[in-house]
């Protein structure tokens, strides 16, 4: 990376992105709280992921935002997949990539309006590609327009006293040349006809390649984008594909090393650990799906991850299209209007958990005009 580039993205985020992991260890010692846990500085003072779980509690509803180099296209965040697109090809969207109208000022603004308490941006989606300075070979909005679209969107939540989650894709990676093979799971990469040349897994120790620059990913969240509400990994199949590569507590462990309040979720849960659950929609385990896929063994995995987790206050996520994630063209006229938001919110803080609801930006970064409407009605009752 050019000194010119390195100064323009450090001046674009201001000061605060340059905090890092210290810095947050001393502000615990000199009793000041996270921007979104001012208001629980007694309990953050006595036990930071206390004070967190109880501000989770309360924090009812959230903003989920799917939006990377799918968005391009407008057909589903699994359009690489769903479309077997090759690899090379797929690359080709990283030039094309201009979120021009990606405002971090006006999206934690329309969050407030809608009385959401917390922001989650998908960091690294299954194509793997970062929307933050990964430092991943180009592979990131960073390197791709200049534009580190994490970093602007944790200073807009700290600044205005709303949660910053970053989800990450740790359990799938289109893109990695050490992701481990269909074979394993049928997620795990899209059915081409024949293996691209990218790909290089070849045995279980390759592994550690993907888990290396993963890590590497998580920890850079974590110690240059200031204090990070919460961490939340998806998609829980490609755990359950394999789950004895993926070092969990040990990864859970050097998160809350780095950041003692940061709370951690992987949908119905990896071990049982996480901070909270976060199924999609009906709010329940997948066991049965998952018995069928994987097996029996699995499926226990998954059925102890889920028992250990749904006595805690967890979170229900949702989508304003009706089943995408990342933008969908298709859907433009099929949006959930103020009324149904109401009813899922409802329904979500009557079981216990938070409503994460998501919207896919457009390709230029821009919310879509309904959801905008949506949201705005939403916080004026």
């Amino acid at each position: 990376m050019s000194v010119a580039r390195r100064e323009f993205l450090s001046a674009s985020l201001g000061t605060f992105v340059s905090l890092n992991a210290a810095s947050i260890c001393r502000a615990t010692e000199s009793s000041l709280a996270p921007p979104h846990l001012r208001a629980y500085k007694n309990a953050y003072d006595a036990d930071p992921r206390a004070a967190s779980l109880a501000w989770f509690a309360d924090a009812k509803f959230g903003l989920f935002m799917h939006y990377g180099l799918y968005s391009l296209l407008g057909r589903h965040e699994w359009v690489m997949y769903r479309e077997q697109i090759p690899v090379a090809e797929y690359e080709k969207l990283a030039q094309q990539f201009r979120p021009d109208r990606f405002d971090a000022d006006f999206i934690t603004d329309l969050a407030l309006e809608a009385g959401m308490k917390y922001v989650n941006l998908t960091s690294k989606h299954h194509d793997g590609f970062c929307m933050f300075d990964a430092e991943n070979d180009g592979w990131n909005s960073a390197d791709a327009c200049g534009r580190d679209l994490c970093g602007e969107l944790a200073e807009q939540c700290h600044r205005k006293g709303l949660g910053c989650f970053f989800y990450y894709s740790l359990f799938a990676d289109w893109h990695h040349p050490y992701f481990y093979p269909r074979e394993f799971n049928p997620i795990a990469r899209p059915d081409y006809a024949e293996q691209p040349p990218q790909y290089k897994f070849q045995q279980d120790e390759d592994f550690q390649h993907y888990l290396e620059d993963a890590t590497g990913q998580i920890r850079r969240l974590l110690t240059n984008y200031g204090p990070v509400a919460g961490i939340w990994f998806d998609p829980l199949m490609g755990y359950y594909g394999r789950p004895d590569l993926f070092p969990m507590e040990s990864i859970y462990q050097e998160i809350r090393r780095l950041q003692p309040h940061c709370l951690i979720s992987a949908k119905q849960g990896a071990t049982g650990t996480e901070d909270f659950a976060a199924p999609e929609r009906s709010g329940h385990s997948l066991e049965k799906e998952i018995a069928k896929r994987y097996g029996d063994e699995a499926a226990k995995i998954a059925a102890h991850a889920w028992r250990q987790n749904k006595s805690k206050h967890n979170e229900i996520c949702d989508t304003m299209q009706p089943g995408a994630w990342g933008y969908t063209k298709a859907d433009d006229q099929a949006h959930k209007s103020p009324t149904e938001v109401r009813e899922l919110l409802a329904a979500a803080n009557a079981s216990n958990c938070n409503l994460l609801l998501n919207t896919g930006p457009l390709p230029d970064g821009s919310i879509h005009p309904q959801d905008v409407e949506t949201f705005r009605q939403l916080g004026s009752g």
